[in-house]
């Protein structure tokens, strides 16, 4: 299992079939993914970096994606633990970690500035690195 960060699902749910690069690990993310990913989405349609037609399909993708939603009840507790043991003031990138923490796996990311900032954790990595 794999959690995905919003990164990630955005760059997968660009192209058809883009999850396929994640291999045939099972999917997971907290709720939050995606918010965070259609608000990415949105951005770059508001300052037309892509169509509206390839964003209406790219969030298409993501509403449809092969990502399971999980949000275990001490996830909130665990995200709030993560972010004091990491020095992080908010919450949201700890919420990727405490899941991957709570289902025993890794996170993807590519956010450089998340990915150093819970490297000594040794469990987020990079698309790249699967």
């Amino acid at each position: 299992m794999l959690v995905v960060d919003a990164t990630v699902a955005l760059r997968a749910s660009a192209v058809a079939n883009g999850f396929d690069e994640l291999g045939a690990e099972e999917l997971a993310a907290p709720p939050l993914m995606w918010s965070e990913a259609r608000s990415a989405l949105h951005e770059l349609a508001w300052r037309n970096e892509v169509t509206s037609d390839d964003a209406a399909a790219t969030r298409d993708r993501l509403e449809t994606c092969p990502v399971a939603r999980r949000a275990p009840a001490r996830l909130g507790e665990q995200s709030w633990r993560v972010a004091d043991e990491l020095g992080w003031a908010k919450t949201y990138d700890a919420e990727y970690v405490a899941l991957a923490r709570l289902l025993r796996c890794r996170v993807v990311t590519l956010d450089a500035r998340f990915r150093r900032g819970a490297e000594r954790l040794g469990i987020v990595v990079a698309p790249h690195e699967l």
